[in-house]
C-alpha cells in the first residue's frame, strides 16, 4: 500500500476504534443467564482497532520512499466468495448454530485463500470452533448458539 492511503486508513481505524469503545459503554453490562455482558466484544474489538490503527500510523514512518510501480491484480473472485461467505454465516448463525456455521465460514474461508491442505483445514476449523464455544459458554458462562437440534444433540 501507499504511505498516504496507510495514513488515512489508519486515522479512521483510529476513530471507529474510538466509536467502538464509546458505544460499548452505552450497552448493558450483563445479560440475563450470563456473566460475560454484551458490551465486552466491542469494548475488546474497540480497543485492539485503536492499538492496531496507531501500530500502523507509526509504521507509516518507517517506509521508504514510495515508488511507481503496478501493484498487483486486485482478486475480485476470492473477495466475493469471503464476502458471500461471511453474509451466510450471519444469516445462519441462529439456525444451525455457532459451532456448525463457525466451522463451515472457516472450512470456505481457508480454502477460498489456499486451495488444498484438506486435513490441516479441517482440523483447524473444528478446533477453532469447538474451542471458543467450550471456553465461551463453559469458562466464562456466556451463552451461543448451540448445535441445531436437527443434528439430534
Amino acid at each position: 500500500m501507499s504511505k498516504t492511503f496507510d495514513r488515512y486508513a489508519s486515522l479512521l481505524f483510529l476513530v471507529l476504534g474510538a466509536a467502538f469503545l464509546i458505544g460499548s459503554q452505552n450497552i448493558s453490562a450483563s445479560a440475563y443467564g450470563s456473566n460475560v455482558g454484551p458490551n465486552i466484544f466491542p469494548l475488546g474489538l474497540g480497543a485492539l482497532l485503536v492499538l492496531l490503527s496507531l501500530r500502523l500510523f507509526y509504521e507509516t514512518f518507517k517506509y521508504k520512499q514510495e515508488e511507481k510501480k503496478q501493484g498487483p491484480a486486485l482478486d475480485y473472485k476470492r473477495f466475493l466468495i469471503i464476502l458471500v461467505a461471511a453474509l451466510l454465516y450471519v444469516l445462519l448463525l441462529e439456525e444451525i448454530g455457532y459451532v456448525v456455521s463457525t466451522f463451515l465460514f472457516l472450512l470456505v474461508g481457508f480454502q477460498t485463500m489456499s486451495k488444498g491442505k484438506w486435513l490441516s483445514t479441517l482440523l483447524i476449523s473444528g478446533a477453532f470452533s469447538f474451542g471458543i464455544y467450550f471456553l465461551y459458554v463453559n469458562v466464562l458462562d456466556g451463552s451461543l448458539p448451540g448445535l441445531p437440534a436437527w443434528l439430534g444433540f
